[in-house]
C-alpha cells in the first residue's frame, strides 16, 4: 500500500495593499503573526507563517503590499522583498478583491505573470458580495483575464472556503519533510511583535498620513520577577509629528501603550511593563542607513 507522501514549501501570498494578505495569513496559521489595519502598506517585512496539516506543511510568506508609487527608499525596499519573495517561493497565491480588480491589481499581476510557479488566485472578500449572483461573472473575467492553476472565492475575515484553499496549495507543493518543527507558527521573535503591535494600535490611532512616517524600535526586552519589560522608542520624521502622537497631557500616548500592553499580554499570557519614548529621526524611510537599523531587508 502507498504511503501518501509529505509535501512542504514555501506559499508566497502577494497583491496591492488592503486585499486581506495578512488577515489571510492569520486566518490560516490560527493565530495572529502579521498586525492588520485598514490602511495601505501596512505589512512592511516578509513574515513567514506556518500551516501544519497531516500531509502538509505550508510556509506562508506573508508580503507588502505591492504598489506602483513607490517614491521612498522604505516602499521600494517593500516593493523588492514582495518579488523576491514571489520568485523564491513554490506556489504564488495572488490576493485580490471581489468585484474590484484595479489598475493596482494589474500592476501586481504584470510582475509575477512570468513566473513559473503555480499560481491560484485568491478572491478574497466574497461575504461583502451581496447578492451572490454577482460574484460568478467577476470570477469569468478573471479566468480570461489571468491563466491561474485555479481561482478560490474566499472570505479570509469569516474563515469561508479556507481549508479548501489549504488542501488545493498542499497538493502543489513538492514532496519533502517539514521545514519547521509542528510547534513553529511563525519566524518572527518576541520583540518583532511587540514592535507591531505598537505600530498597529499607532495606525490605527493616527491621521491617515502619520503612519508611513513612523516605526518603532525595541530597545529593551527582559523578563524580571514574571513580568516582561518592554521598552520601545517609536520613531517620527518631525518634530510635529512628535506633538500628535503624544496627544494633548500624552494622552493619545498612552492610549496607544494600554492597548498595545492589553494584546500583548494576552498573546503571552504573561503580565507586560510597557514604556514608550517617542523621538524624532528626519526622512528615515529615505535613509539606508536607518532602514538598515530598523530591520529592513535589502533582497
Amino acid at each position: 500500500m502507498n504511503k501518501t507522501p509529505f509535501r512542504c514549501g514555501f506559499v508566497a501570498i502577494v497583491g496591492r495593499p488592503n486585499v486581506g494578505k495578512s488577515t489571510l495569513v492569520n486566518a490560516l496559521v490560527g493565530r495572529k503573526v502579521s498586525i492588520v489595519a485598514p490602511k495601505p502598506q501596512t505589512t512592511r517585512h516578509r513574515i513567514l507563517g506556518l500551516v501544519n496539516r497531516p500531509q502538509a506543511q505550508l510556509v506562508l510568506v506573508d508580503t507588502p503590499g505591492l504598489h506602483s508609487t513607490a517614491r521612498r527608499i522604505m516602499n521600494q525596499y517593500m516593493n523588492r522583498v514582495a518579488i523576491s519573495s514571489s520568485r523564491d517561493a513554490d506556489v504564488l497565491l495572488f490576493v485580490i478583491e471581489a468585484l474590484r480588480f484595479t489598475h493596482e491589481d494589474e500592476w501586481v499581476w504584470e510582475r509575477v505573470r512570468g513566473m513559473k510557479q503555480p499560481l491560484i488566485v485568491v478572491v478574497n472578500k466574497v461575504d461583502r458580495v451581496h447578492p451572490k449572483d454577482r460574484l460568478l461573472p467577476f470570477l469569468e473575467d478573471i479566468a480570461a483575464r489571468i491563466p491561474a492553476s485555479a481561482i478560490v472565492p474566499i472570505s479570509a475575515q469569516t474563515g469561508d472556503n479556507l481549508e479548501p484553499l489549504v488542501e488545493l496549495v498542499g497538493s502543489r507543493l513538492p514532496e519533502g519533510p517539514p521545514a519547521f518543527a509542528p510547534e513553529v507558527l511563525t519566524d518572527r521573535d518576541e520583540p518583532f511583535h511587540a514592535s507591531e503591535v505598537i505600530r498597529e494600535k499607532l495606525t490605527l490611532s493616527l491621521r491617515e498620513e502619520l503612519p508611513y512616517g513612523i516605526n518603532v524600535q525595541i530597545e529593551r526586552f527582559v523578563e524580571e520577577e514574571g513580568r516582561l519589560i518592554v521598552n520601545a522608542v517609536i520613531w517620527v520624521e518631525r518634530a510635529g509629528q512628535k506633538a500628535i502622537v503624544i496627544g494633548q497631557r500624552g494622552e493619545r500616548l498612552r492610549d496607544i501603550g494600554r492597548l498595545a500592553r492589553i494584546e500583548l499580554a494576552d498573546l503571552w499570557q504573561r503580565s507586560v511593563h510597557l514604556e514608550l519614548w517617542v523621538k524624532v529621526r528626519e526622512n528615515w524611510a529615505d535613509n539606508e542607513m536607518a532602514l538598515k537599523q530598523f530591520g529592513f531587508e535589502r533582497p
